[in-house]
């Protein structure tokens, strides 16, 4: 799938309708393979105040090399490439299953949300909003829009606080232990944040081993808005 997103030629579909940046749906297409995708060009990227300029797709690549690290399956494939509108984030496009709820995901998913939850405070989500949890047709939850991760000030806003102070599970304890363990990555993640951001991350994992359970709120804007 990585080999066909990045070099599988692109047609875009249209524009996903409610995204604050230029996100396209786009087919992918090589002589054996086809797959929709999630396009966003770096061109379309809306100015913030608070994170560089044309670094969101960056970021979302790096939530995914993280993610593949962890060994978690939260970030659907993603590739960073040029294409018709230039170069951007490539994501592979998850078919939202309509019979599940995401006001029923502690109920139906919650060891999938519990691991969403560690992951974004190990990458200081800053917007997990409701509707960036997808659950496909076969029921598994995906995570997607990391583009507002990895700052290395405190700016956690998520939609998942249910797991506020309980403990991280063993197992995930044990993948957070062996990432920390994987300096290698540490290469591939400096290619696409700042120094300071790699060793921010760093820090959050090791904060999270140390306490061995997921943070409280604390004060300031907890939640993403608006949360859907």
């Amino acid at each position: 799938m990585l080999h066909l997103l990045r070099s599988g030629a692109l047609e875009p579909l249209g524009f996903l309708p409610r995204a604050s940046n230029a996100t396209l749906l786009a087919r992918v297409r090589d002589d054996e393979h086809e797959a929709l995708a999630v396009y966003k060009p770096r061109r379309g990227e809306s100015p913030l105040w608070d994170f560089p300029d044309g670094t969101l797709c960056l970021r979302e690549q790096a939530a995914w090399v993280v993610d593949a690290c962890l060994g978690w399956s939260i970030v659907p494939p993603t590739v960073l490439r040029e294409a018709v509108a230039g170069f951007g984030a490539v994501q592979l496009f998850v078919h939202e299953n309509d019979s599940v709820d995401p006001d029923d995901l502690l109920k139906t998913h919650p060891e999938d949300l519990l691991r969403i939850a560690v992951f974004d405070v190990l990458i200081n989500n800053a917007d997990r909003k409701a509707g960036h949890l997808i659950a496909d047709g076969r029921g598994k939850l995906w995570g997607v829009d990391h583009g507002l991760g990895f700052h290395e000030e405190p700016k956690l806003r998520t939609v998942i606080w249910a797991f506020a102070g309980d403990p991280i599970p063993p197992d995930l304890l044990r993948d957070l232990e062996r990432f920390q363990a994987d300096e290698s990555v540490d290469e591939s993640l400096e290619a696409l944040l700042r120094i300071q951001e790699v060793k921010a991350l760093r820090a959050r994992a090791d904060r999270l081993l140390r306490t061995r359970r997921l943070p409280d709120p604390g004060s300031g804007h907890n939640v993403p808005w608006p949360p859907w």
